[in-house]
């Protein structure tokens, strides 16, 4: 599956932001979708990710109850929706997809496909 990312921009701190990602080739059926990120000069991290069924969601501690994943079947899409950002939040966002999970994983090597990211910038 080709993933598409989008929804980046400059915002201000405490403004708040939705990323999609966009399947094509095929659908998200039975694919797992995270999101990561990836700031300059550091290691890429672990945002959020939801399961097919979207039963099973799960986030990074540290951004638990600002960001929200969640997916539109019918658009072949999966949103983050961030709120309160800080410029804490600045980086590249990546969606990744990966076929088959029971339970979405939190790592980047569980997943096999890639989006090519979108950047975030959060100004104070």
């Amino acid at each position: 599956v080709q993933l598409q990312a989008s929804g980046g921009g400059l915002v201000q701190a405490g403004d708040s932001l939705r990323l999609s990602c966009a399947a094509s080739g095929r659908t998200f059926d039975h694919y797992s979708v995270g999101w990561f990120r990836q700031a300059p000069g550091k290691e890429r991290e672990f945002v959020a990710a939801t399961s097919w069924g979207s039963f099973n969601a799960k986030y990074a501690d540290s951004l638990k109850g600002r960001f929200a994943i969640s997916r539109d079947n019918r658009k072949n899409t999966v949103n983050l929706q961030m709120s309160s950002l800080n410029p804490d939040d600045t980086a590249v966002y990546y969606c990744a997809a990966a076929f088959g999970q029971v339970s979405p994983g939190m790592h980047s090597y569980e997943y096999d496909s890639w989006g090519q990211g979108t950047q975030v910038t959060v100004s104070s």
